[in-house]
């Protein structure tokens, strides 16, 4: 038993997996730390110090609090446009020049009947055997 716990635990998929969510709690704790530090007090600077935690209503005795829950909506906000606009932007843009367009390969060309990849240079289709005209 211990050595089938040892096989699971050691396999490739669960160390990158345990990988992941370190790496991703350390990010995460870096963008709420850009949002909380750098881009809330600029809003507050801008636009006064919007709090809304002090937004309740009474039913019953009951008290309900949306004002907190507004300030989750907007710090959510806040912190996915910045993870869109400082990471996924630049990271999408660096892979679009990194990678490379496979090449067309023009010795193939669809058969007008089927659909079919043939030679460029075939009369016949070798798959529905209709005649093709001269490759365009």
């Amino acid at each position: 038993m211990v050595k089938e716990f040892k096989e699971f635990v050691l396999r490739g998929n669960m160390l990158d997996l345990a990988v992941a969510v370190v790496i991703g709690a350390a990010f995460g704790a870096v963008i709420t730390s850009l949002v909380t530090n750098i881009i809330t007090p600029v809003i507050g600077a801008i636009g006064g110090q919007p709090d809304f935690s002090g937004l309740t209503f009474t039913i019953n005795k009951s008290i309900f609090t949306y004002g907190a829950f507004i300030n989750s909506v907007i710090a959510f906000l806040i912190i996915a446009a910045a993870l869109f606009f400082v990471v996924i932007k630049p990271v999408n843009v660096v892979m679009s020049r990194l990678k490379k367009e496979e090449p067309v390969d023009e010795t193939m060309r669809k058969c007008p009947e089927c659909v079919a990849e043939i030679p460029k240079e075939a009369k016949r289709c070798m798959y529905c055997t209709v005649e093709v005209g001269p490759a365009a």
